[in-house]
């Protein structure tokens, strides 16, 4: 993750059903459902401001952060999420 989203909040957001981080006035999230201890990570996306800084990237990884830390499993239907699996395995450990 780059240094400038590393102490940026991060928070889930229930109501909205996706996980967030805010840039400013722009934001990185990602669209879930929630079944029991399994977190279905739907879509990623970033506002245009954010688009090719790596905000996508960092969504994702405090996600990760966030379902590991919480005993979450993870199904991951985005196809940007499963990318990113793909090019750091060691968080399969996750996928359910």
């Amino acid at each position: 993750m780059k240094e400038e989203f590393i102490e940026l909040p991060f928070e889930r957001n229930d109501k909205g059903e996706r996980f967030e981080m805010k840039v400013g006035n722009e934001l990185a999230f990602i669209e879930f459902k929630q079944k029991d201890e399994k977190v279905y990570l739907i879509h990623t996306e970033v506002t245009p401001g954010l688009e090719g800084r790596g905000a996508a990237t960092a969504v994702i990884e405090k996600t990760l952060q966030y379902l590991e830390a919480n005993h979450y499993r993870l199904i991951p239907l985005c196809p940007l999420v499963v990318a990113y699996l793909k090019r750091h395995p060691e968080w399969n450990i996750l996928v359910d």
